[in-house]
């Protein structure tokens, strides 16, 4: 009996040992959302560079302290954000802008992109405020480039399922176009909230759809009738 005793006392124990860690680090990444959480609220609200690690930390409800073991600077901060909201959004547009049935309406087809998109800038504003200011970390701005340049391609693979025969230069120079046209929108829309905002969504959505609307007819089951009869 003295022996059982003692393997189930060792078991427990090496149990223990074993939750310690997990626990830890559980508490450790509540700790990173509960910082991360408080930087895109500073983030947004003064910019990257009037921000201060005082600042987030104020604004975590920890000390400066517990802000350092486990960021070395605000920049870390920033860069930790964007990784994870970048991830996020190239999961999003992967379904966003994915090739559409030919037959799908202009309207139906645009709008249902731009809401996607809208949504996650909605959902984080601090995306924006980092990736669109003067002053993003320079890893961010790599990170930003290269998720621009895969952001277009993603446009002209949608594009391409109303423009099947689109020169190549013309399709890049019109996903370009659909992407400047987007962000100049999408300033606006979050600049404002409630009814005003979703005027300037349908604003974003009205402007993207008379673009493309002479291209490809009014809308792609229409277009492609046309080439049919043609």
């Amino acid at each position: 009996m003295s022996a059982n005793r003692e393997k189930d006392s060792q078991g427990n124990q090496d149990r223990q040992e074993k939750e310690q860690p997990r626990r830890r680090q559980a508490r450790g990444e509540r700790r990173i959302a509960q910082l991360l959480e408080a930087a895109a609220t500073v983030f947004s609200t003064t910019g990257y560079t009037a921000a201060s690690t005082n600042a987030i930390a104020r604004e975590a409800g920890v000390s400066p302290g517990t802000l350092y073991q486990f960021f070395p600077n605000k920049e870390a901060i920033a860069i930790e954000l964007g990784d994870r909201l970048m991830h996020e959004l190239r999961e999003m547009y992967g379904e966003a802008l994915a090739p559409v049935d030919p037959a799908t309406p202009l309207n139906e087809a645009v709008g249902a992109a731009v809401d996607r998109f809208i949504a996650f800038n909605c959902a984080h504003p601090v995306f924006f405020a980092l990736m669109h200011g003067p002053d993003i970390p320079g890893r961010m701005a790599e990170e930003h480039d290269a998720l621009h340049a895969t952001l277009l391609s993603r446009i002209e693979g949608l594009l391409l399922s109303f423009l099947p025969d689109a020169d190549p230069a013309v399709l890049a120079r019109t996903a370009h176009m659909c992407l400047g046209l987007y962000k100049a929108g999408l300033e606006l829309v979050l600049a404002h909230e409630g009814a005003e905002r979703d005027a300037y969504v349908q604003e974003l959505k009205n402007a993207l759809i008379r673009y493309l609307d002479p291209l490809v007819g009014d809308n792609l089951g229409q277009g492609e009738a046309a080439r049919t009869a043609t």
